[in-house]
């Protein structure tokens, strides 16, 4: 099984005047990435540059020059020292880094951050964002991270002081209006709930409580930066607060409370970030992020604190145009925009390359054009973080090659990558595209859409199947393939763990056949193929679950604390009962007991559907809870 490669022994030379770059070594030695060498090991040789950003890389006499224009540049340098490549590039942003959710059930280990951290640094990041919405221990209040996994205060300074050995900002990024659903579903916390997610504005109760998470992010990490959120909270106002205080216009509310929690923040020496979404979703009808329509009144441009930072978030646009568009209006506020791309995670179970590079590339073109000096890529875990995150390594990869001016080629990227994790980028990569599109070369049909799906109910089918009823069968010869290969990979690669994808694939195959002989059989009545369906294939789905249950589970610990993982365990435990009950009235019917499955009664597909296979929208036409 491979494991990052063992480094040879290395002697290092970096002037006297640069105690951070030592101290980034030291890291990276304790890290086991580095080996301090003897007199007869090859040197490397760090030569400082005025140019900010700068980075060449050659080998001379046995051993190598790092000529760094920064504490970035000279880490990236190192990895392609590792790597044995000789070259450079320029990074012509500030800051690039990662934003890590740990809110969406997965809280990773403090050992796992670190070693992330590490490896981020190597590919040339200096940005680290942890996004965290309730899952961090809040003195006074109990409920934060309670059976969440929540990050102590202890952790937090760790992660922290980590971070800062390995030149990294640690950014706390948090919730202070929406998306607080987690904490505002106990009691507890009934004065401060506007709506389900979102905080009551205007309500001194808040404000103690927003205090109370600024005091948390001041004591504990060293920036004085601080993301507090405040994005897709369109119900805002709609709830308690409609109650108490009748109708008041939206832009009107988020104004007042942005400018009040600002105050807050600065009362604790913390600059605050925010998604900048509602004020363009308050400028028109339909609450669209991106719609050209929208209109920000003046008065709420100039009440936007000076303080505040705009963070532009785009993780679906596909043309270079409309992020300078989008750009250009955030300044038109009065603002120099943060931007946020994304690298794909989130309802999926294995790292989307197409849907990555098809949007970071066109993003990372146009803030380098417009000299936006911020980049950050989200890692979201949406529909409960059953990714495999260490494929998103890829990713990482090839944002940070884009990033240093990279023209993101494979061929640049695979020995870097290769040389820091001992991930095989070619081999995550080919699998994301294969996986990541139907047969036909669409995206209708993804691997969590077939599993999600109910048998009987059969929601996912209606909305792909009904328009093309070959395309499950397809799918699942299709998937079958990828399985095999799967697990020949997982013979040689320790990481990403390719016998989790394996299962999954596996399992969609499966049911996707034989979901497809469940209605063909049931609509002509064939009862032999109805019996063999109910007596050879159901036992062959149960292991099928077993198994998946089995790498889920070893691929959740190998990274995250255990709280969360019950959710996808529940999960299965649900598709397993489900599977009991299709073998119960296959019986029935079979026996006569029954003179019909209601479930299977189909009707055309009905207009508008969903497009995103999470859980909750397949798994059942009823309540989820």
């Amino acid at each position: 099984m491979s494991t990052t490669p063992p480094s040879p022994s290395w002697l290092w030379s970096c002037p006297e005047n640069d105690p951070a770059l030592a101290s980034l070594l030291d890291v990276l030695v304790e890290g086991g990435h580095l080996r301090r060498g003897g007199k007869s090991d090859p040197e490397i040789c760090f030569e400082s540059s005025a140019v900010a950003g700068e980075l060449r890389v050659s080998a001379q006499n046995g051993g190598w020059t790092i000529v760094y224009g920064g504490l970035p540049a000279a880490a990236r340098g190192l990895s392609l020292v590792l790597a044995g490549v000789e070259g450079g590039g320029h990074c012509s942003f500030k800051n690039t880094g990662i934003m890590l959710d740990a809110s969406r059930n997965a809280v990773m280990r403090v050992e796992t951050v670190k070693l992330w951290m590490r490896q981020l640094a190597l590919l040339g990041f200096n940005c680290f964002y942890l996004y965290l919405e309730d899952t961090y221990e809040l003195p006074g209040e109990p409920f934060f991270g309670y059976k969440r996994g929540g990050y102590s205060a202890e952790e937090i300074r760790e992660l922290d002081a980590y971070a800062e050995r390995l030149g990294i900002e640690l950014v706390g990024c948090i919730q202070t209006l929406g998306h607080m659903h987690q904490i505002l579903k106990w009691e507890a916390y009934a004065g401060v709930r506007d709506t389900d997610g979102i905080l009551l504005a205007e309500s001194d109760a808040t404000y103690t409580l927003i205090d109370k998470m600024f005091a948390f992010w001041s004591s504990n990490t060293r920036s004085r930066r601080i993301h507090i959120g405040m994005d897709e909270a369109t119900e805002l106002g709609r709830g308690q607060y409609a109650d108490l205080n009748g109708p008041v216009p939206k832009f009107e509310i988020f104004s007042r409370h942005l400018q009040r929690v600002t105050a807050l923040a600065e009362g604790h020496g913390l600059q605050p970030a925010i998604w900048s979404d509602m004020f363009f979703r308050l400028g028109n009808s339909a609450h669209d992020y991106y719609s050209r329509n929208t209109v920000i009144p003046e008065n709420v441009r100039k009440q936007i604190p000076e303080a505040v930072e705009l963070v532009y978030w785009d993780y679906c646009t596909k043309d270079e145009d409309f992020y300078r568009e989008w750009i250009s209006k955030h300044r038109e506020l009065g603002k120099e925009p943060v931007m946020a791309s994304g690298v794909w995670t989130w309802a999926r179970f294995w790292y989307d390359h197409k849907t990555t590079e098809d949007t970071v590339r066109p993003c990372l073109a146009a803030c380098r054009n417009e000299n936006v000096r911020e980049v950050f890529f989200t890692m979201w875990g949406d529909g409960g973080s059953y990714c495999e995150f260490d494929s998103a390594w890829a990713g990482l990869a090839f944002a940070a090659d884009l990033c240093w001016g990279g023209a993101g080629q494979p061929s640049t990227i695979a020995p870097l990558l290769s040389a820091v994790t001992g991930i095989d980028y070619e081999a995550v990569v080919e699998l994301s595209r294969e996986a990541m599109s139907d047969p036909t070369g669409g995206t209708e049909l993804r691997p969590a859409t077939v599993l999600w799906d109910d048998l009987l109910l059969g929601i996912g089918w209606q909305g792909v199947a009904a328009r093309n009823p070959l395309l499950w069968e397809e799918g699942a010869a299709h998937w079958k393939a990828l399985a095999a290969d799967c697990r020949s990979k997982a013979e040689t690669q320790t990481l990403p763990d390719f016998s989790y994808f394996a299962a999954v694939l596996e399992q969609a195959s499966t049911k996707a056949l034989f979901r497809s002989e469940l209605v063909r059989a049931y609509a002509d009545r064939d009862h032999e193929a109805l019996k063999k369906l109910s007596k050879e294939e159901i036992p062959l789905l149960r292991q099928g679950l077993d198994e998946l249950g089995k790498t889920f589970r070893k691929q959740w610990l190998r990274r995250n604390k255990p709280f969360g993982m019950e959710t996808f365990q529940m999960r299965l435990g649900g598709m397993r009962a489900r599977l009991d009950e299709v073998a119960i009235r296959l019986e029935e019917f079979l026996a006569g007991t029954n003179e019909s499955i209601p479930e299977l009664e189909t009707r055309e597909k009905l207009a508008g559907g969903h497009s995103v296979a999470y859980y909750y929208w397949l798994a059942t036409g009823s309540s989820v809870i």
